[in-house]
């Protein structure tokens, strides 16, 4: 039994220290870091000046009433403008990041050095039209 466990912990190791885990790792951190910043910018600036145009400042308020239940079809706006400029920023990001590792392109090699005949038939013809 303690073979089986030290084989599956040993296992198990191996697939936590592969790259791609530990990548996934930080992006999720760094996703729920970004998720604040995007929530601010939504609920303090975009929001409120939408909320000039319906005269509210968030549509989580908005509901609608029917007998006693309330449909909050607000919260699903605002999620969904959540999702959207989150959609929208991931995207600027990823063009950014695409556009620093385009490699440039190469300039065409230079083309080769004339050969030792090309050089004299050159200089004849050279010679010909100063004739």
């Amino acid at each position: 039994m303690a073979n089986k466990t030290s084989g599956f912990l040993a296992e198990f190791k191996t697939f936590i220290a592969r790259g791609n885990v530990m990548d996934m790792a930080v992006g999720v951190i760094i996703g729920g870091a970004f998720s604040n910043i995007t929530t601010s910018l939504i609920n303090d600036i975009v929001m409120p000046i939408l909320g000039i145009f319906t005269s509210s400042v968030s549509f989580a308020e908005l509901t609608l009433n029917i007998g006693p239940a309330a449909v909050t079809y607000g919260n699903f706006i605002q999620a969904v403008l959540n999702f959207l400029i989150m959609a929208l920023v991931v995207f600027c990001l990823v063009k950014a990041i695409n556009s620093f590792h385009r490699k440039k392109e190469e300039a065409p090699p230079p083309p080769p050095a004339p050969s030792a005949e090309e050089r004299l038939l050159t200089e004849i013809r050279d010679l010909l039209k100063d004739r």
